[in-house]
């Protein structure tokens, strides 16, 4: 069984800048770990919301690090800034717009708020890439949402296979 490689990109002026910690990232990883019970590395980048660089980072952890998921945070609101769904945009083959959907969903719950986030999901070559809000609790309440459909994603795209606590997270996979 392989080694699942996994991007964490965090979109933040302030944070590459060194202005302040990087909480959102750090919360994308220590949800992972809870999660996964496989072999998995990270690659981990805390960049400015600027649309080429952020394009130059998801392309560089799919085409060159072979990330079979790249997991983005920050840069999904309205403020003239905010230009990762852009950005991940030009750089997909295809769109997941379901995962936009049911994270937007789910943080109805918890603020109305939410209709002003852009999340959205596509695949670039074999890989997903998922942006995330900003906000830890935010990508907590999104992660557990949408991730019980991304192990199957990754299957159906050759990628490794990962394996979850299933205390923790749930993956749905079809019965065989």
């Amino acid at each position: 069984m392989s080694t699942a490689k996994i991007g964490i990109i965090t979109v933040s002026d302030r944070a590459s800048q060194g202005l302040y910690e990087d909480i959102s990232g750090n919360a994308i990883i220590a949800t992972l770990n809870e999660y996964l019970t496989s072999d998995w590395e990270q690659s981990y980048e805390i960049i400015p919301d600027e649309k080429e660089v952020i394009e130059s980072t998801i392309k560089k952890m799919v085409d060159q690090q072979n990330c079979c998921l790249v997991i983005t945070t920050g840069g999904t609101g309205p403020a003239k800034r905010d230009v990762t769904p852009e950005a991940t945009e030009a750089v997909c083959d295809r769109m997941m717009p379901g995962f936009g959907e049911l994270m937007r969903m789910e943080s109805l719950k918890y603020v109305p708020t939410a209709i002003l986030s852009r999340q959205t999901a596509g695949l670039r070559g074999t890989s997903l890439i998922v942006n995330l809000p900003g906000k830890p609790k935010s990508i907590r309440e999104c992660l557990d949402a949408v991730f019980p459909a991304i192990p199957y994603c990754i299957d159906l795209m050759d990628g490794p296979y990962l394996e979850c606590d299933e205390n923790v997270i749930k993956p749905f996979r079809p019965k065989r």
